[in-house]
C-alpha cells in the first residue's frame, strides 16, 4: 500500500482531487471560485498544474488555512505546519476605486478576452491571451475578463516577462490587464 498524497502548498490540484475526489466539496466550501472546479476543461487544465498555494490566492484564503481543511478532511491532521515564510505573497488585486498603475489605460487595449465565456464553451483562454500578446505592440493591452482571480494564468503571462493588474470590479467580477513587454 502506497503513502498518502502528502498536501502542503506545492501539492497540485489535480494531484489532490485524484488522490481525494471527494476533497473537491471541502475546496468549494473554503472559497466560492472554487466551483469553476466542476468544469472539466478547467480540471484537465489548470488544475493539473496549479498548487495549493496557487488555489488560495485564487480563492482570496489564507494558504495555512486551505491546507489544515483539506488535511483534516482527508484524515491526515493538521500536524504538517505550513511554514509563514514558504509562500508566495499574493499578487494584490486593486479595487475599483485603487489608483491604477501609470501603465493601465483603457486606450492601449488591444483585444479583450472573455475568460469566463471560453471557459464555459470548453475553451481554455491561456493560448488565445499568449496569441493576442504576440500580436500586441509593446506597450499594449490585452484585457481578460473573469469570475476569478486567475493566478495561474497570471503566473503563466508574467514568466513570459509581461506585466500584469488585476482589478477586482465586483463580488465575483475580475478584470486583470496584461502589457506587452518589450
Amino acid at each position: 500500500m502506497s503513502a498518502p498524497l502528502s498536501i502542503s502548498p506545492q501539492t497540485r490540484v489535480g494531484e489532490l482531487l485524484d488522490a481525494y475526489p471527494h476533497l473537491e466539496d471541502v475546496l468549494i466550501r473554503q472559497a466560492p471560485a472554487f466551483k469553476a472546479l466542476k468544469n472539466p476543461v478547467l480540471r484537465r487544465t489548470v488544475a493539473r498544474v496549479a498548487t495549493l498555494e496557487k488555489a488560495a490566492q485564487v480563492g482570496g484564503i489564507p494558504v495555512r488555512d486551505l491546507v489544515a481543511a483539506l488535511r483534516q478532511a482527508a484524515g491526515l491532521g493538521t500536524g504538517e505546519t505550513v511554514a509563514e515564510g514558504g509562500t508566495a505573497s499574493a499578487p494584490s488585486v486593486l479595487g475599483p476605486q485603487d489608483p491604477l498603475p501609470a501603465w493601465v489605460c483603457e486606450g492601449e487595449v488591444r483585444v479583450t478576452i472573455d475568460a469566463e465565456a471560453m471557459l464555459t464553451g470548453g475553451e481554455v483562454p491561456l493560448p488565445h491571451v499568449q496569441r493576442a500578446l504576440q500580436e500586441a505592440e509593446a506597450g499594449q493591452l490585452v484585457k481578460i475578463l473573469t469570475r476569478f482571480h486567475p493566478a495561474p494564468l497570471i503566473e503563466a503571462v508574467e514568466r513570459g516577462g509581461h506585466r500584469t493588474c488585476v482589478i477586482q470590479t465586483g463580488p465575483d467580477s475580475f478584470h486583470t490587464y496584461v502589457c506587452r513587454s518589450r
